[in-house]
């Protein structure tokens, strides 16, 4: 996991991998977020949509 090394030329974290492991969980954590909040939505307005 050294995608930000290669890619700015650059080692934030020393080369471990922490750096990309948090950048991929960040984005990991707004899809779900994202994901749920659109399960949400399409839930009230069912619920809604029968009252």
């Amino acid at each position: 996991m050294d995608w930000i090394e290669q890619l700015f030329g650059i080692s934030p974290d020393a080369g471990s991998g922490t750096l990309e492991a948090l950048i991929a969980g960040a984005i990991v954590a707004v899809a779900l977020g994202v994901a749920l909040s659109v399960v949400r939505a399409r839930r009230a307005a069912a619920t809604e949509k029968r009252s």
